[in-house]
């Protein structure tokens, strides 16, 4: 931070209005802003449709809905002129951006564009569905102090991540960080983050000024960093702030942010400062309140400042943990298990 006011960021849409699923709104020559509506808090996802030649190359596509078909369906019969999808690019392996690409490439006989890390990961959760929550996991979340109710209710919950997923093709092409993509008339690059997902892709579009930034960076909420039981000692906070700091030093900082939620802007330096002060500030209050030893749970009013319950609170712990293990991997933090298998820390 430095010592002059920032300046607010810039919505060159404002913030009140999105295009409707159907009707998308041209960005940039070429590049078109669809909006899906999704249940839940985070009620939509933006979507990107590039003009590729004689087809289209998607970005992201939403959960495996029969709402969200329906509209792809409007899409391709209306607006996009029947011309096929010729690619579909995923920026990483979450359900709100994989769950139709399966679907996509089935339809169309598409390539899906991936990242390794993020395809094999989300492979790998996949095979999970319907099946019964690994011992591992239980014990995972019994260590961050859930109850024995909240475990079971855990158990029921289990497997809820490939709900809204359509099975992802057998094949893709690899994305790699700093190759280019040729699409339509322009060329993008791919500027890889980490901490939110294994390996996040973004596009940079230099000629056209643009980032579409997925999950990596958004406007106004702070995306999750967690970790999760299938590795547990993760750090993927220090990965998240790595990121925030490489992309803040090598992307231009006048660049028009495309974003998977929330509204198009401009002022990415001062978005991607505000992320890595804010998790510092975190961090801070987190190692303050350690001065007895805590459990992850209890963590959860110092860096969420509001009562965390029902689904939100598998997010909540790994985020938490993913606090305390930043620390812990600082030295900052001493960590011991009780006879009951739970974790506590403290400075």
């Amino acid at each position: 931070m430095t010592d002059e006011p920032l300046r607010d960021l810039t919505y060159p849409w404002g913030r009140t209005t999105a295009p409707a699923g159907a009707s998308p709104l041209e960005v940039a020559p070429g590049v078109h802003w669809a909006r899906f509506p999704m249940p839940g808090s985070l009620d939509h996802i933006n979507l990107w449709l590039l003009e590729d030649g004689e087809g289209w190359t998607i970005v992201d596509t939403c959960l495996d809905l029969p709402a969200s078909r329906e509209l792809w369906e409007q899409l391709f019969a209306g607006f996009m002129g029947a011309r096929p999808v010729t690619q579909v690019i995923c920026t990483h392996l979450h359900p709100d951006h994989v769950g139709l690409a399966g679907w996509l490439c089935e339809r169309f006989g598409s390539e899906l564009l991936m990242t390794r890390d993020e395809f094999l990961t989300c492979k790998t959760l996949l095979a999970s569905v319907g099946k019964t929550v690994p011992k591992s996991a239980l014990g995972f979340y019994r260590a961050a102090g859930y109850s024995q109710r909240e475990l079971e209710d855990l158990e029921r919950r289990f497997a809820g991540f490939g709900a809204a997923v359509h099975p992802l093709p057998d094949r893709y092409r690899r994305l790699v960080a700093g190759e280019e993509l040729c699409i339509g008339d322009n060329r993008w690059q791919v500027v890889v983050g980490n901490g939110h997902s294994p390996e996040h892709a973004c596009l940079y579009c230099p000629a056209l000024k643009l980032l579409i930034s997925g999950d990596q960076v958004l406007p106004n909420i702070t995306s999750n960093v967690s970790v999760l039981p299938l590795e547990p000692h993760a750090n993927p906070l220090r990965d998240w702030l790595d990121s925030c700091r490489r992309l803040r030093q090598t992307l231009p900082s006048d660049l028009l942010v495309l974003p998977a939620h929330e509204f198009p802007f401009r002022g990415l330096e001062l978005r991607l400062t505000q992320l890595i002060d804010s998790h510092e500030s975190d961090l801070r209050s987190l190692w303050d309140f350690l001065d007895t030893p805590k459990r992850v749970v209890d963590c959860f009013p110092v860096l969420f400042k509001r009562e965390v319950h029902g689904s939100q609170k598998g997010m909540a712990t790994g985020e938490a943990l993913a606090h305390l293990n930043y620390l812990a991997d600082m030295k900052q933090l001493n960590r011991i298990t009780d006879d009951e298998g739970v974790h506590w820390y403290s400075r």
